[in-house]
């Protein structure tokens, strides 16, 4: 007799968890052990549920690493007593903490799902319960009695997005986040169709989860413009005890090639400060060197994001910097694809 999957419901904070007070139109937090009272379809999925919150909700503007880690310490916890795990989060910073999930879940093989909403649950026109219905329904599908996904994944209006992929992209539409660069692990229509050939396969991995918990946060992100200063540029790489850098470069990578910028940026890596190009492009991918204007970047140590997205490459960067590797050891790992964040 087959068992009914089980799912955690892990509630951190956000829109998707507030109900209206109809007397005084104000918002407060859902309980959520009163969730199948409230959103009676659930019953209808055939899984056992289980809610836990966060005792103090974080708006996810609030949200850091210390928080990252009482996400993954919940999933770590719980591990072997649930197959798959559904995470509420505030969508403005949720593409940020789902990609520091990611690399935090070593040999992860069931389902983290992160969603949320743009209107609060009790709202009239909420898209909270199509979210949270179809977020329960993506962590119990198993294909031969294992889970058809086996990563973080973010859902959102009808799209499952791998969550290292993707960018928020509206405050307003439905349809907040955008992956430009990898496809919809699934779509929801009528029916809920996975496009399994873009899933992490991970029928090769037979050892236990481990959770990366250090997590290193002297970083900062350059986003370069015409006209940008010495002084900003020289300010911003001499902040104390800097570890790292995304800079976000135009087009495929490219940044002034003026002397004085490149010696600081030779400067810094000469004083073990990782430097990472990403793209200021929604989609698209980093090429150092085919333009003259990346080739001096890619000759003093510049690490290459290719076509990783900001959010991702400051999760990946929190993660690494924490293993203390030498420059080439760094650069080969944070090329290479660890979680599905590159291509």
């Amino acid at each position: 007799m087959s068992t009914k999957p089980k799912i955690l419901l892990i509630y951190t904070g956000g829109t998707i968890g507030m109900m209206k007070d109809y007397k005084t139109n104000a918002l407060k937090a859902f309980d959520f052990t009163q969730l199948l009272d409230k959103i009676p379809e659930l019953q209808q999925l055939n899984c056992q549920i289980k809610s836990i919150s966060f005792e103090n909700p974080i708006d996810s503007s609030n949200m850091n690493t210390t928080y990252y880690v009482d996400i993954a310490e919940i999933i770590e916890h719980n591990y072997n007593l649930y197959d798959g795990f559904v995470i509420l989060s505030g969508s403005d910073t949720m593409s940020y903490i789902s990609s520091a999930i990611s690399f935090m879940l070593e040999n992860l093989q069931k389902p983290v799902i992160f969603t949320g909403s743009q209107l609060p649950i009790g709202d009239l026109r909420t898209d909270a319960k199509e979210n949270l219905i179809t977020s329960i329904e993506v962590a119990c599908t198993q294909k031969n009695g294992v889970p058809m996904i086996q990563e973080v994944c973010l859902y959102f209006e009808y799209k499952l997005y791998r969550a290292n992929r993707t960018t928020k992209m509206s405050a307003e539409q439905f349809e907040a986040f955008v992956s430009m660069n990898y496809p919809p692990l699934a779509e929801s229509g009528v029916y809920l169709k996975f496009n399994e050939h873009y899933l992490l396969n991970k029928s090769h991995i037979h050892s236990s989860l481990v959770v990366k918990k250090k997590l290193v946060t002297d970083i900062v992100i350059l986003k370069m413009f015409p006209g940008i200063t010495k002084n900003v540029v020289e300010s911003i790489l001499n902040i104390q005890n800097l570890k790292g850098v995304v800079i976000e470069t135009f087009g495929s990578g490219n940044a002034l090639n003026e002397s004085w910028f490149v010696n600081l940026i030779k400067k810094a890596i000469n004083n073990n400060i990782r430097i990472i190009n990403v793209t200021q492009c929604l989609g698209g991918n980093v090429n150092q060197g085919h333009y003259e204007t990346s080739v001096a970047l890619k000759k003093v140590g510049v690490v290459s994001g290719k076509d990783i997205t900001t959010e991702a490459a400051i999760a990946k960067l929190m993660y690494l910097l924490s293993e203390n590797f030498s420059l080439s050891e760094f650069t080969h790992y944070f090329e290479k694809s660890l979680r599905g964040e590159i291509s």
